[in-house]
């Protein structure tokens, strides 16, 4: 058998084309015994560095490249049909020059080729052919392409130019994919019969050399059908369209055998492939690190001063050889010791202003070892280019946050302004962030605000250079619930059979079809379904699961490279033309290729904190400091304390808020240690750290010295930092050693941990603090040690980042200050951070209402482009916000009152603004969302109607009219010496119609339409105490949607408002009608057929409220489950029909004379047929007395209810 090696295979990073996995292509070469293989997806290297990185661990040769299109013309012609996509050519890369060469044509072809397909020239071809092997292809290619097309002549002319450029290396490529479909048959494989036949009388004609191949697209052959099914998806056809994209099914990854069996005919093409494999050098594609070069100012000195100052001997005294060698010589350790030094200046500097000066011993000395462990690494011009961009940040105005994660552990980060943590104060770890026993390039994650993230992206561009910047880009995998509705729809399974088999896969995270089989029976059965297409459907979605569905940009990786990055990555451009361009390899493999990988992460806290400090300024006139707040304000524990924690960073959820009530936090460590325990496995220990903190559980150490980094969460271990810093003080542990413990207990390392038992052991033995300790606590030294390892073994379950807690915790305090000191900016902020989400709009207006703020409508005369909080510390709706209106006629408003004023009236109004940019769209709106009640207390409805029924011209049209006449007037006098002041007089103001306001209903729904939210009151608050009393409680309409079997057999009352109706006839001829009932949290639609529609089609009327009763129940003829009504009534009848009697529940010591007196006057007003007790209690001497009044009901109005609540301060329950 002759050995054979694949040429041309495409990988799954032939997005929706290819349906194998590197990973499989892999596995099936090396159990194929194949030495070597290839990957060439189309036009791009998106697995590159994967495929290379499997083929190293397998032992398979890796071979690189790409099948690219070749431009019919130039990559600069996009005009023409001609130029949509061109001839395939297949290009591998021989050796590292051909792969820096083939890195340079794909970037081209992507970013300034891109027609329809990245395509390459001729010209790029010549220039950047060097270490490049080229294969003429498929019969897309352009040789078989011009022989299918029976042009001889220009297939010969094509062959000697390849040659000409390639040479030996340039190689005919015959493929043989026998069709078992006639239609495949006489399309491809016919015609590469005829192809082959002619391409081998060419290669003897012209010497060139002839290679077989099999075009991969998946891994084995009964993989057919999933990849055909896949094109479908890419194509958006159907399986069953005649008329869609096929293949021939013989695409699989063909083993030695096999190859050996379909061209056994032509033996050299075979043994030629394994002719390429040989020339193809072993080639590596990792690099050391490539540190963009920061510009260190001139007056500090120069690489040549340093030369003067540092021969090689010195600098190899001062790194060590192996240092020296690994750092790249004597030029770069020169540039690194002139970076360090330069760091060393600012990091002193800064932390004079931090710590003092003089400053303190221990922050020298642990300065100076940060500093040399960054030097020796490698890293200083990483921290320089850092701080350098962080501060600048802060120049341009941008809210940078704390830091996250293990760089705040750096009081290097901190001297230098990269964060605001001080790791002395927190016990924070700079091995943590570095190890100096283990080099690895640091990770400084950075959060700015999300307005501010572009400003620091642009500076860093400008500064490094566009070449030299670039996002980083990520995949999306077809996950198992999307296989599932994709391959259903492709197949036709009905859309309700799809959903159902859809909700069977379990909600958690990173869920396979695997997990999912294991964890729901239920879907395993349908695996055995009677229903053939559901089998199917499951099958062909377990096979496509993990396909790659797209490319995209990852959320906040940044590279910066010292020279074009070209030179090491292929790069292409966003999809959404953005500035910078995005590399072709994601963020697993872009630090292992030397570059420097920043995360610049926008935050949307930290825009709700700076459009907070902007509302401050406005309504206070404070500028606040955000980073320089007291640290101990009572106000802000209180909140917290309180459990009053909507809205605060990583504070917010339900069952956070009632630990923070039972911890009642004083203190910034009760923060952080809270932010560290409420998750998953820690959890646990929450309620022992309260105890403790409150003194109801004695706090216990196995040891007295172990208090010293234990007795900040009472005993308890929270976070990774203390299990490192007791290594040290138990067993002398190094700081590399007590990092190296952390690491591999995290990550269960086992063979490390045994090793560092020993160690353990030995240390706490050697240690005579820790035998004394043992002695006079009478415990015995091996059973302390081995307790003590084996909780932190358990810790590291569930172990935390400490310098990431501090970081959260202190955006946490920064967010709590602020709401607790300055509520309505802060909530004004959250509300135009969230306008677009319904669920968190809902959630922050309750938790205004509860905080007693007024949130008003929108104001021309107090009303910003955002939300704002007005001098009363009410909140008032942004104009920007508005439907129709936006910034920029926001922005005119704004400018014409700070120049002349708040406007007096509506003619003021126009008279001022500039109509140019305020149009009349603007105008309605914002009179429909009510920027212009508090104008001439003018109605809504009144601008949008004329004088009188024959008048057509509204009020708004002749508001236009006016403002502009006098506009163009006050221009005209301006212009002309001789204007007459008196000329506005004549210019009569157009008269407010007098007309009734809108129905509320109508008045609320404009309202909704315009401005997101009902914001002066909900259509259902009129029936509040009918929904709070007799509907279900706890469970909304948006909690059925959600998850409906959840509730299944279950009975519930739902109020709502009919907001939709439809009335049908179905297929069979009967009518039927729909309802779409809309609570304050969702809607949905109800169907009503036979006798249900005789019952109910009555109240199938927009504008209704209705009551509906019903049960969760599994719908007819189906597996799906509803909400079946049972009952609908008004709920206008509801009072009336349900409430029997109220009950007032009163304080003994509010029970005199002038209470007394208000409930005889209420009950003379307000007679009615509502039975009226009372309940008289008296907590202190643990009493109660129940009372009825057997002369007088009332009549249970809103405004009675109201008056009870607001004016008289008691409680009342319902019947």
């Amino acid at each position: 058998m002759i050995p054979f090696t694949h040429l041309h295979v495409h990988s799954q990073y032939s997005i929706l084309d290819g349906a194998a996995s590197v990973e499989a292509l892999v596995i099936k070469a090396k159990k194929d015994g194949m030495k070597a293989l290839a990957l060439t997806d189309h036009g791009s290297m998106f697995g590159i560095k994967e495929f290379h990185a499997k083929c190293k661990k397998s032992g398979i040769k890796p071979i690189l490249g790409c099948e690219t299109y070749v431009a019919s013309r130039t990559i600069y012609d996009k005009k023409d049909k001609i130029d949509r996509s061109g001839y395939h050519l297949i290009l591998l890369a021989k050796n590292k020059t051909g792969y820096k060469n083939l890195i340079k044509l794909i970037s081209i072809a992507s970013s300034e080729g891109f027609y329809y397909k990245p395509r390459i020239d001729k010209d790029l071809l010549i220039k950047h052919s060097e270490g490049l092997i080229a294969t003429s292809a498929c019969l897309g290619g352009e040789v078989p392409n011009l022989l299918m097309n029976n042009q001889l002549n220009r297939a010969e002319e094509s062959i000697q130019w390849y040659k000409s450029i390639f040479g030996d290396d340039y190689y005919l490529e015959l493929q043989r994919h026998p069709s078992e479909f006639a239609q495949q048959r006489i399309e491809v494989y016919d015609q590469q019969v005829k192809v082959n036949k002619l391409i081998l009388q060419l290669a003897k004609k012209y010497s060139v050399k002839v290679i077989a191949s099999n075009d991969v697209h998946f891994t084995n052959a009964e993989d057919a059908d999933a990849h055909d099914l896949l094109i479908c998806l890419n194509t958006g056809k159907d399986l069953d369209d005649p008329n869609r994209m096929r293949y021939t099914k013989q695409e699989w990854f063909k083993t030695h055998s096999e190859m050996n069996e379909l061209f056994k005919d032509v033996p050299e093409a075979l043994a030629n492939t394994n002719e390429i494999a040989e020339k193809v050098e072993n080639y590596e594609l990792d690099e050391a690190p490539v540190m963009p070069v920061f510009p260190i100012p001139e007056e500090f000195g120069a690489e040549k001063d340093f030369e003067l100052k540092f021969p090689k001997e010195k600098l190899i005294d001062e790194f060590g050889i192996e240092s020296f060698e690994r750092l790249g010589g004597y030029h770069k350790v020169l540039r690194i010791k002139l970076e360090a030094a330069y760091l060393r200046h600012l990091t002193f500097l800064g932390a004079e202003k931090r710590y003092g000066k003089p400053l303190p011993e221990d922050v020298t000395k642990l300065l100076d070892f940060e500093l040399d462990t960054i030097k020796q690494m490698g890293y200083p011009g990483y921290f320089l280019i850092t701080q350098d961009f962080i501060n600048e940040a802060r120049k341009m105005g941008v809210l940078v946050g704390p830091g996250r994660g293990s760089a705040a552990g750096a009081a290097v980060s901190y001297s230098t302004g990269i964060t605001n943590i001080d790791p002395i104060k927190y016990n924070l770890l700079f091995e943590r962030f570095l190890n100096p026993d283990r080099i690895s390039l640091p990770d400084v994650d950075i959060d700015f605000d999300d307005d501010g993230r572009q400003l620091v992206l642009d500076y860093v561009t400008k500064k490094y250079g566009k070449e030299k910047v670039a996002h980083i880009c990520t995949f999306g995998t077809l996950a198992t619930k999307m296989a599932i509705r994709d391959v259903a729809r492709v197949l036709k399974l009905p859309l309700p059979e799809a959903d159902r088999l859809a909700k069977l896969v379990p909600e958690t995270p990173k869920m396979t079809f695997e997990k999912a089989f294991k964890e729901s029976a239920d879907l395993k059965k349908e695996k055995k379904s009677g229903n053939p297409l559901i089998v199917k459907t499951l099958k062909l979605a377990e096979t496509l699961e993990g396909s790659i569905r797209h490319s995209g940009v990852h959320a906040c990786g940044i590279l910066i490279s010292r020279d074009p990055l070209t030179n090491h990555i292929p790069l292409m451009p966003t999809k959404d033309g953005g500035n910078l361009l995005v590399t072709q390899y994601d963020g697993r493999y872009v630090e292992n290729i030397g570059l420097l990988k920043m995360d610049f992460l926008g935050l949307k806290t930290l825009s709700i904190i700076k459009e907070t400090l902007e509302n401050i300024k406005l309504s206070k006139g404070i500028n606040l400091d955000i980073d320089n707040i007291p640290w101990e304000d009572e106000k802000t524990y209180g909140l917290f304390s309180h459990g009053e924690s909507t809205a605060i960073f990583q504070f917010e959820s339900e069952g956070m808020k009632k630990h923070l009530r039972d911890l009642k936090p004083n203190r910034f460590e009760d923060l952080v240690a809270m932010n560290a325990l409420y998750r998953p496995g820690p959890m646990k220990y929450i309620p022992d750290y309260i105890a403790r903190k409150h003194g109801r559980q004695k706090v216990d150490y196995d040891l007295p010295m172990m208090e010293k980094y234990l007795n900040e969460t009472y005993g308890i271990t929270v976070f990774q930092e203390q299990v490192m810093l007791l290594s040290r003080l138990l067993a002398n542990f190094t700081r590399g050693d007590s990092d190296t413990l952390r690491k591999a207990m995290g990550k269960k390392i086992i063979s490390v941990m045994d090793k560092l038992k020993v160690k353990f052991v030995d240390g706490c033995k050697a240690n005579f603090q820790f035998i004394d300790e043992c002695t006079l606590t009478g415990k015995k030294p091996e059973v302390v040690i081995e307790k003590i390892w084996k909780d932190w073994e358990a810790f590291a379950e569930y172990a935390f980042n400490k310098s990431h807690s501090v970081c959260y915790a202190y955006i946490a305090y920064q967010t709590g200050y602020l709401k607790a000191n300055f509520p309505a900016e802060f909530m004004a902020a959250n509300l135009s951070r969230n306008l677009n989400n319904i669920t968190d709009i809902t959630k922050l207006m309750t938790e205004c209402k509860r905080m007693k703020l007024n949130v008003l409508g929108p104001d021309v005369n107090e009303s910003f482009i955002k939300f704002t909080a007005n001098k009363k510390s009410d909140i008032r709706f942004g104009m920007g916000a508005i439907k129709g209106v936006g910034a920029n006629a926001a922005q005119d408003i704004i400018t014409a009152r700070d120049k002349n004023g708040e406007f007096k009236t509506i003619y003021d109004f126009v008279e001022n603004v500039n109509l140019q940019t305020v149009n009349k769209k603007n105008l309605e709106a914002m009179a429909m969302a009510g920027g212009f009640d508090n104008l001439n207390k003018i109605k809504r409805s009144s601008f949008f109607v004329g004088n009188d029924e024959n008048d057509k011209t509204t009020f708004i049209e002749k508001l236009l009219r006016y403002g502009n006449k006098i506009q163009n007037e006050s221009q005209s006098m301006q212009q002309s010496l001789f204007g007459s002041f008196e000329s506005d007089a004549v210019i009569k103001k157009p008269d407010i119609p007098q007309v009734d306001e809108w129905p509320k209903l109508i008045f609320l729904e404009k309202e909704k339409n315009l401005i997101g939210i009902y914001l002066t009151s909900h259509p259902l608050d009129d029936y509040k105490l009918e929904i709070e009393n007799f509907c279900s409680r706890d469970i909304s309409l948006k909690d059925l949607n959600n998850d409906i079997e959840k509730y299944k057999n279950k009975e519930f009352t739902f109020g709502g408002m009919v907001t939709a109706v439809r009335e049908a006839t179905s297929k069979n001829g009967n009518p039927f009608s729909t309802l779409t009932l809309s609570d304050y949290s969702d809607s949905n639609e109800f169907f009503f057929f036979g006798q249900d529609y005789v019952n109910f089609h009555k109240y199938c009327k927009s504008g209704l409220f209705v009551m509906v009763k019903g049960s969760v129940r599994q719908r007819y003829n189906s597996e799906y489950y509803e909400f079946k009504i049972s009952q609908i009534e008004l709920l206008s009848e509801v009072r009336k029909n349900y409430i029997k009697s109220i009950t007032i529940n009163l304080p003994l010591n509010k029970v005199n004379e002038k209470i007394i007196g208000e409930f005889e006057k209420l009950t003379l007003n307000n007679k009615g047929n509502t039975l009226l007790k009372f309940n008289i209690y008296d907590w202190e001497n643990n009493r109660q007395l129940k009372m009825f009044s057997r002369n007088s009901k009332i009549n249970l109005t809103d405004s009675l209810l109201n008056l009870f609540e607001e004016q008289l301060d008691i409680t009342y329950r319902i019947n």
